[in-house]
């Protein structure tokens, strides 16, 4: 494939110093991923000074196979990977991870380290809370390398409206050690979200030559702060780390600065022109940007309208769920055959209410090996779509007893709830190039902005 020439301010970006670290924020669609490859491309060129083997970086196996779809056939001395790849690699190398260590779900250990705990301390409310908001509690320990006490006492917790009390944080924390003995007890030395803290321990001690001269991380928003550290740490002591991110997609873990990152940098390079989206839905996007959800968010960077036109952003209101499906699966019908179309959803079981009738489509998902780029039908959650586009994108189900999600308000209630669910809503729209068709049956989500002018509104 043929990658679009460098403009503005990218063409600055491609030939930042082959040293030291560079953090590259930019809106939705202002070619980050597409200079993250032409960085890796510039920086793995032989004929390039300073130039070296170079690891392009993503979050996940689905998102490695659009870069490669998207990658010139050729690129000497460069590597794309998930970052568990390179992880798991890594361990593996060192000899610190065995076949079959890592702990897939850890729901079921979680709940049982709760238990443990409350009958040895006693009732306590916060031992009342879902096994989700203990789980986002241990990843958030793990991906921000909290593993003592008073670590875990003293780390700023963004994005809770009543912080836990320290006297709540210490139970947290013993659940947190319990499930970490259950899980050595079931030979499973780690889980997905401390992989990032072993590199970065390993790494600190490792003092053999570095595989990779420069490392390019695409998506970086989505990283914990212990994947970042581990890469400054793998990256070349006279080579470099080069960011791009957009913190209003940060819909992994909680809201954080890249300056808790361990990235020192002298200047942030900012991409505010939006070459993806039409006029139309960059200004619901925008709209979204300023809304009160979004207030915590960090690095945010507002975007330029784009000079593309297309048509508003329909929004339709239906009777009930079932005229919602016959309209999706109409417009699927009428569009699949000459444009790239996703369906996207809140969740999987969203997703099952209409899947069943997607035929011929392709399901997104992590373990998506390559990528398709001719007209036809995408579906999948708004996670899986993360960090791709399509022509069309068609969002059902956007009404207000789904969004946000209320399992999500249990778990860490409304304000909270209200900030993660918008990231992901946002993530949706944003994916769509010419045509966004969102759905609803009951009262619309408090997720979308109500200011006149941004849909073209009907009812079905």
């Amino acid at each position: 494939m043929t990658l679009p020439a460098p403009v503005g301010r990218q063409v600055d970006v491609l030939y930042l110093s082959p040293q030291g670290h560079n953090v590259v924020l930019g809106t939705a669609g202002s070619g980050k991923t597409t200079m993250a490859i032409h960085r890796a491309v510039h920086l793995g060129d032989p004929a390039v000074p300073g130039s070296g083997r170079t690891l392009l970086l993503t979050f996940n196996k689905a998102l490695v196979a659009y870069l490669r779809h998207l990658s010139p056939s050729v690129m000497p001395n460069v590597t794309i990977e998930h970052y568990h790849q390179f992880a798991r690699g890594y361990l593996a190398h060192r000899g610190l991870i065995g076949w079959n260590q890592i702990l897939n779900d850890r729901a079921p250990l979680l709940t049982e380290a709760i238990d443990q705990v409350r009958r040895g301390a006693g009732e306590n409310p916060v031992l009342d809370r879902p096994v989700t908001f203990f789980a986002d509690e241990v990843q958030w320990m793990a991906g921000n390398g909290l593993f003592q006490l008073a670590d875990y006492l003293d780390a700023e917790r963004l994005g809770r409206a009543v912080p836990l009390q320290p006297s709540q944080r210490r139970l947290v924390f013993l659940v947190a050690e319990t499930y970490w003995t259950l899980r050595a007890a079931a030979h499973r030395r780690y889980d997905w979200d401390d992989l990032a803290a072993a590199v970065h321990a390993e790494l600190q001690a490792d003092t053999d030559a570095r595989r990779y001269r420069h490392i390019v991380i695409d998506e970086g928003q989505d990283f914990s702060p212990e994947m970042i550290r581990s890469l400054v740490l793998a990256a070349d002591s006279d080579g470099s780390v080069t960011f791009f991110g957009d913190f209003a997609q940060q819909i992994y873990g909680q809201r954080m600065s890249w300056k808790s990152f361990g990235l020192k940098v002298r200047d942030v390079f900012e991409f505010k022109e939006n070459y993806r989206n039409t006029l139309e839905i960059a200004r619901l996007a925008l709209a979204m940007s300023e809304m009160p959800h979004f207030r915590d968010s960090p690095d945010l960077v507002e975007p330029n309208n784009p000079t593309a036109a297309g048509p508003k952003p329909a929004l339709v209101s239906c009777a009930n769920q079932q005229t919602e499906i016959k309209l999706v699966l109409g417009q699927v019908a009428k569009l699949r055959l000459t444009n790239t179309v996703a369906v996207l959803f809140r969740d999987r079981a969203d997703e099952r209410l209409i899947s069943r009738h997607l035929t011929g489509a392709t399901r997104l998902h992590r373990d998506i090996g390559t990528w398709d780029a001719t007209p036809g039908v995408f579906y999948g959650t708004y996670h899986a779509a993360k960090g791709i586009e399509f022509d069309y994108v068609l969002m059902p189900f956007c009404s207000e007893d789904r969004l946000p999600d209320p399992a999500v308000i249990d778990a860490f209630g409304l304000d909270e709830a209200l900030a993660r669910e918008s990231r992901l809503v946002y993530v949706g729209v944003t994916r769509a190039r010419v045509g966004l068709i969102i759905t609803h049956s009951g009262p619309q989500t408090s997720l979308l902005p109500t200011r006149a002018g941004l849909y073209d509104k009907s009812a079905a």
